[in-house]
């Protein structure tokens, strides 16, 4: 019980656990207790992106690298540590921006359906949030029924998955200083799935090899997810 309750403050999960110790069960506790995590790749410094590798460039071991050492050590397309370690970092982000975005991107589709009465058993019940969204994305509401103005919604939320150039048109919910901040910075989201793309595009062998420009694109994609894919999810579920 006490070896348990190290590992949850849930009783339920409590009770499971101790079930699976009893029944030799293998859990995700007892696999985390015996992994020995990769020391190079515990620094991001292992790199398989591409099939020449995979590329190790550790740091010596119990000393100081010299700049002749730092310059030799690099993959076979000549990425550095640092670059190596923002590829893989941001490459987590595209997927986790992927993962959080998709499940925005299946509300939409739903709450298209609900609109265009294709979905039995769901009805847009908070019309005075419904009104609201149409006029923070600009819908007409007029003498328009519900449903067609849901449906004009559904179909601006899906674009934004797509869209090319521009801004995402959530981000208009960040503080008006946000918004400012990050078109400063370059990292105002174009579209929900570009960014992820670009990720993708722009960690792969012979396309970017500065890790701030990495990162930076790590961050347009995150927004991408907060202020884009999973507002949306938010917006249409509220």
């Amino acid at each position: 019980m006490a070896e348990a309750e190290t590992k949850s403050i849930d009783n339920a999960s409590i009770k499971m656990i101790e079930k699976a110790a009893s029944d030799g069960v293998n859990t995700a506790f007892d696999r985390a207790e015996t992994m020995k995590p990769c020391p190079i790749g515990m620094v991001g410094s292992c790199c398989k992106h591409c099939g020449m590798g995979p590329c190790r460039v550790p740091l010596p071991k119990g000393r100081e690298e010299t700049p002749e050492e730092k310059q030799k050590r690099r993959g076979i397309c000549g990425a550095t540590a640092e670059t190596i370690a923002a590829r893989n970092f941001i490459r987590m982000v595209a997927g986790g921006a992927a993962a959080h975005s998709d499940h925005g991107r299946g509300v939409a589709e739903l709450f298209l359906e609900v609109a265009k009465g294709e979905a039995p058993g769901y009805e847009i019940k908070d019309e005075q949030k419904l009104l609201q969204l149409a006029l923070d994305w600009g819908v007409e509401i007029g003498d328009r029924s519900n449903n067609e103005i849901a449906i004009d919604i559904g179909e601006i939320a899906l674009r934004e998955f797509g869209k090319q150039e521009g801004e995402l048109i959530t981000l208009r919910k960040a503080p008006l200083k946000r918004q400012e901040l990050w078109r400063q910075q370059g990292v105002a989201p174009r579209g929900i799935d570009r960014e992820i793309v670009e990720i993708m595009h722009r960690t792969h062998i012979g396309v970017d090899q500065d890790y701030q420009n990495l990162l930076q694109q790590g961050v347009r994609a995150s927004i991408g997810d907060g202020w884009g894919g999973s507002m949306i999810a938010t917006e249409l579920q509220d």
